[in-house]
């Protein structure tokens, strides 16, 4: 296909419509359609004058884009430009929004206050960022303070099995709150993960901004201050207590907002394949509302094989007890009850 208006075209291969993965861990190839999808994207960008600019920081050990999010990213024509502050003296003004992903380290005090002037000055900041394996993002944590946000030490552990998935209570099945943002995944009642995270803490903003609590923990969540160190799933000495946030949404009342997911591993493909793609709609809804471009909102493709099914460990516990144990004593039991009731009619005829 070929979408054309004016001097500007895309053309549209069957690869684009059909889109065909490879399952790395189970070896099988998935296929999806996306008609819809790259349609749309096409007629959007032949009839767009601008496209909003996401420029993404580097200089701190930031992880590549994991491949699925960097498509949809593109084939929503928002176009990624990386950059470092340390050789300028501002965030560019031609950025719509500075995303922040996976940073290995931390940033400098001048960074953050030049990310601070920024977002005072109506921008918007995008930041995937959560426990690191050696040290403390400090600087880059400092950001939400001013909103009454503080980060909490550690690795958050979740000590209610309906909200963990796999066995890992490390992998969070958080629940999802109302907002612009994630309102579409749960009205179609899909799950996110969040792997190995780091737990938020809400105070009252202070006057400064609103706060908007996207994912949380149960109660019975605790935070493991030995982090990527910690040695077993208990809750021991010196642990803290949540319920904690994970990701947040911020309006400051100069204009400008932040969404904050608190797990570097959020985006992950693999993550992202076992929440059946939730995990990059929902940073694909936050992206659009910091840009500000509504139509930005995902277009899921259609599977045409299957969708992992996400479920907390506690209902997994039901099911394996249930399939099991349950149905096969029912169907022995059934069994021996129909066979002794045959023998005692056949003794009673003799």
């Amino acid at each position: 296909m070929i979408v054309e208006c004016g001097d500007r075209s895309r053309f549209i291969s069957y690869d684009d419509i059909y889109i065909q993965e490879t399952n790395m861990y189970a070896y099988t190839y998935a296929t999806s359609f996306d008609g819809e999808g790259a349609i749309t994207s096409a007629i959007d960008y032949v009839v767009s004058q601008d496209f909003p600019q996401l420029y993404l920081l580097q200089g701190h050990g930031e992880s590549e884009l994991p491949e699925t999010f960097a498509q949809q990213v593109e084939k929503e024509n928002i176009v990624t430009t990386e950059f470092s502050l340390l050789t300028i003296d501002a965030v560019p003004e031609e950025a719509d929004c500075v995303m922040i992903y996976a940073p290995s380290s931390d940033i400098s005090q001048e960074e953050k206050d030049m990310l601070a002037d920024y977002i005072a000055n109506g921008g918007k900041l995008f930041v995937v960022a959560g426990a690191i394996e050696e040290g403390t993002l400090t600087n880059l944590f400092s950001l939400l303070t001013e909103y009454g946000i503080t980060p909490s030490e550690g690795v958050v552990v979740e000590g209610d099995s309906n909200y963990y998935a796999f066995q890992m209570p490390y992998v969070l099945l958080p629940d999802i709150l109302s907002s612009e943002i994630t309102d579409p995944l749960i009205e179609e009642g899909y799950y996110v993960l969040m792997p190995v995270a780091l737990g938020l803490n809400l105070r009252d903003s202070g006057g400064n901004g609103t706060v908007t609590e996207l994912l949380s923990t149960s109660a019975l969540a605790f935070s493991k201050i030995d982090g990527y160190n910690l040695t077993t799933y208990e809750k021991e000495e010196g642990d803290l207590d949540g319920p904690f946030t994970l990701a947040v949404s911020i309006e400051s009342n100069s204009g400008g907002q932040i969404v904050w997911f608190s797990s570097s591993y959020f985006l992950d493909d693999m993550y992202n394949a076992y929440s059946s793609g939730a995990n990059v709609d929902m940073a694909v809804n936050a992206l659009a509302s910091l840009i500000g471009d509504s139509e930005t909102m995902a277009i899921r493709s259609k599977s045409l094989n299957y969708n992992y099914l996400s479920i907390s460990e506690f209902a997994a516990s039901i099911l394996k007890t249930t399939m099991i144990g349950i149905f096969p004593c029912a169907y022995l039991a059934v069994g021996i009850y129909v066979v002794v009731r045959r023998r005692r009619k056949q003794h009673e005829t003799i």
